[in-house]
């Protein structure tokens, strides 16, 4: 299983203005468009983006319906060199101060986007500028969704985060590059439970081989939730521990 991460998935209320968003202060451009009879899907990334980096999905339904952000899902992560420079080009550009470095310890801050997505914005060494860092998911169990990734897709735990009341645990296949993005899981310790939403849609990981990557993951426990057939052979569903969707994807 190859289980490198594709893109994460995001639905807009507004694709022209979604897209004048990510295309504007980040210098996106579109991968790949798929216009269907009752939703459009258009994928973003920048420019010069690496080829195991992750694009970010937007979906936009055709039938005018709103979405409720939840709290399950907490955000996407974009690099930059310098997140002082990169916060007040954003500011500077007209982008609402949500949360600057300063009040973030000097190495991240946030922004959000038109339909109120957050994003950080991380300070690393390595991948296109702007270009997907992590998608950050909670959950209500560390240890069983720490062992749903690893047993599931094969991940590795290569970085954590201990505080005094939550946990940042990042995964990734053991052989991905810098450049792929990782999932972030977050655990607080109070024990509280999430919402799911729907302005959220998915994960998706690069598959091998679908049907073979998808047998695998069946004998492995995960859930049957849409198989490769119901989806035209061209990819599949299942879910994580906590109920984050999780798309299986061809890549030929």
């Amino acid at each position: 299983m190859d289980g490198t991460l594709d893109h994460v998935m995001m639905r807009t209320e507004d694709l022209d203005a979604a897209l004048e968003f990510y295309q504007t202060h980040f210098g996106y451009e579109e991968k790949g468009r798929w216009d269907a009879d009752t939703f459009t899907n258009v994928h973003l990334g920048p420019e010069d983006m690496h080829e195991d980096g992750a694009t970010l999905e937007l979906t936009y339904n055709h039938d005018g319906r709103s979405y409720t952000m939840g709290d399950a899902w907490g955000h996407i992560a974009v690099r930059v060199e310098d997140v002082y420079e990169a916060y007040e080009e954003l500011m500077d550009a007209g982008v609402e101060d949500y949360r600057d470095p300063d009040s973030c310890g000097g190495s991240y801050a946030f922004v959000k986007d038109p339909d109120g997505h957050e994003i950080e914005i991380v300070e690393r060494d390595h991948g296109a500028r702007w270009s997907l860092d992590h998608t950050m998911v909670r959950v209500e169990d560390a240890d069983a969704a720490i062992g749903w990734y690893a047993r599931k897709l094969e991940y590795d735990l290569f970085r954590r985060s201990e505080h005094s009341s939550f946990a940042l645990y990042f995964m990734k296949p053991e052989d991905a590059p810098d450049e792929a993005m990782s999932v972030e899981l977050t655990y607080n310790y109070d024990g509280r439970s999430y919402e799911m939403g729907d302005a959220w849609g998915h994960l998706a990981v690069r598959a091998d081989d679908l049907h073979d990557d998808w047998e695998t993951l069946l004998e492995r426990g995960a859930e049957d939730y849409r198989d490769p057939e119901s989806c035209d052979d061209r990819y599949a569903f299942t879910k994580a521990n906590d109920g984050h969707e999780v798309e299986v994807i061809r890549t030929d």
